[in-house]
């Protein structure tokens, strides 16, 4: 079988590729479907023939500039239609660059130093990468930080991009990086055990559907929120129980009821998620779908020794689980859609509806 990086030689060796630049803050007219040049791969890095990018709020959150301090809806509600130097992952966005955090691809050339015997791997590359060790916190993340996915090719450091031996499509792999990353690494870091009990709002998007997945194979009890019409697929996914977002969950499940809450929604229902834990107890998140400023009662957090765990760089070992995850069976993924690269808008647009359940993915020319 022929291998898209052998597919796309000539356009390869002609040194141009076709991408979506994000050009600055704003609407979907920053998004420029155009050609550029094919990056060439230094010291220690892989170029990739891109084989599939997955869809990511932190790619329309990036291009809307919603990490600036000055933002205060949620990620639905922000506006497009003001410039916000500050508003990426690390404060600074380099515009005009290639979005795209998510990465199945593969080796088609390697930079000075790298084995050659890489070449033809198909790989999944860690989004989030440290800086210098995973001693310090400091991270640099594909598609934020420096240009992604949204293209025909990306080059990455080697060390980043990890082989993959499984049965699954490129869509299906693309699924997995920053949703099963992010999840992965907020599950670690809460410590999550057999027999304790997580509640997880949002459980029918990206990192939601993961988490509901990862949870289960610690061997905890997940008890998810969604929507009503979501309420099926997400208990087949392992949830033991689910509420609809329109629940009470101190109503439903009793205040000091649960061990863990890993919340990417956050908003007005913040309180609530404190008080359904249990003394001890340890919250979690890495997002604020439903806006980042909350109200936060001191007496809940301290007089029940509650843990705030805020988590966005990956800790060493969570790529190489997800990778071990995925050769034996152990999660599956969920595709809700893909659409052509060059119909990014319109695939934002059905993504930012929140109806699908899983992730949307796009699929480079070949």
């Amino acid at each position: 079988m022929q291998h898209k990086g052998e597919q796309g030689a000539k356009a390869f060796a002609e040194g141009t590729m076709m991408a979506v630049v994000t050009t600055g803050t704003g609407g979907y007219d920053r998004l420029d479907y155009r050609q550029v040049p094919i990056p060439v791969p230094g010291p220690g890095e892989v170029l990739l023939s891109v084989l599939a990018a997955g869809v990511n709020n932190t790619d329309i959150n990036t291009r809307l500039g919603w990490y600036s301090e000055s933002v205060r809806d949620g990620t639905d509600t922000s506006s497009d239609d003001e410039q916000r130097p500050d508003g990426g992952w690390n404060a600074a966005t380099p515009f005009p660059f290639i979005q795209g955090t998510d990465c199945c691809g593969r080796v088609v050339s390697v930079g000075p130093g790298v084995d050659r015997g890489r070449i033809g791997a198909r790989v999944l590359v860690r989004s989030c990468m440290r800086k210098s060790d995973f001693s310090r916190m400091e991270t640099v993340w594909l598609g934020s930080d420096f240009d992604g996915a949204f293209a025909q090719y990306v080059k990455v450091p080697e060390s980043e991009a990890f082989t993959v031996d499984c049965d699954w499509s490129d869509a299906e792999l693309a699924t997995i990086p920053c949703a099963y990353g992010t999840a992965e690494n907020m599950v670690n870091r809460a410590g999550v055990r057999r027999g304790e009990r997580v509640l997880v709002p949002g459980a029918s998007g990206g990192v939601g559907s993961a988490l509901v997945q990862l949870i289960k194979r610690r061997g905890a009890e997940v008890i998810a929120v969604t929507s009503a019409s979501k309420r099926e697929v997400i208990r087949d996914l392992g949830a033991a129980r689910v509420l609809c977002r329109e629940d009470d969950p101190v109503a439903m499940l009793g205040a000091e009821s649960v061990d863990v809450v890993i919340d990417n929604v956050a908003g007005t229902d913040f309180g609530k998620m404190l008080k359904v834990l249990k003394r001890g107890g340890r919250y979690v998140s890495s997002g604020a779908i439903a806006g980042p400023i909350v109200e936060l009662d001191m007496r809940n957090m301290y007089l029940k020794d509650l843990t705030l765990i805020g988590c966005t760089a990956w800790d060493a070992p969570i790529f190489p689980n997800l990778i071990s995850y995925i050769e034996k069976g152990d999660i599956r993924p969920l595709l809700a859609a893909t659409y052509p690269l060059d119909q990014i808008a319109e695939a934002q647009r059905v993504f930012q509806k929140k109806r699908h359940i899983g992730k949307i993915v796009l699929i480079p020319p070949s």
